[in-house]
């Protein structure tokens, strides 16, 4: 496994070690101990999966303490753009977020530490994401900041008049009015 720093403290891109041959591929997407050594600590109790259709936007989530989540992201089926928003008020990357390409071809992950708000696009025509919490889903504590917000500027690699986006989360607040405790 290898880690990647992106910049954003604790925010890292893992690279598992994928095993290839004739019959297909085998890699570990998670295991404790190998975190553990590479210095993250995370311990998931709840396994998510979604899946969407070319031009999807979902995001910008989170939650507030004492339910916030730290969350390792992989693509099982297609290709994504991945976003992570620093909610984190004393981080010297507060209000900046990271992006990336994740596929189900290279396996990369993503993993959001607590204090993040997430949020991704669908690039390919159908895309399965599976991403591990150490936290349960609280809804009284869930959160979201806009997807448009100009503060933050984010380009989701989809056409605007494309996007598919929820009721729901075109209702969220900019970054500066989100409710944060972090």
């Amino acid at each position: 496994m290898k880690i990647i720093e992106t910049g954003f403290k604790d925010l890292v891109v893992v690279q598992p070690d994928v095993f290839t041959d004739s019959r297909g591929y085998f890699f570990e997407s998670y295991k404790y101990k190998s975190f553990m050594e590479a210095g993250i600590s995370f311990a998931p109790v709840q396994d998510n999966e979604s899946k969407s259709v070319r031009g999807v936007i979902r995001g910008l989530h989170y939650q507030l303490r004492p339910f916030d989540q730290a969350k390792l992201i992989r693509v099982v089926v297609g290709k994504i753009f991945d976003v992570a928003v620093d909610l984190r008020k004393d981080s010297a990357t507060s209000g900046k977020w990271y992006g990336i390409d994740l596929d189900s071809e290279n396996k990369t992950q993503l993993f959001i530490p607590k204090g993040f708000a997430h949020g991704f696009s669908v690039l390919s025509d159908v895309a399965i994401i599976q991403y591990k919490c150490d936290n349960v889903y609280n809804r009284e504590y869930e959160r979201g900041i806009s997807l448009k917000d100009p503060f933050l500027g984010i380009d989701w690699k989809t056409e605007p008049d494309k996007a598919i986006i929820s009721d729901k989360d075109l209702k969220h607040p900019g970054f500066l009015e989100a409710e944060k405790n972090f």
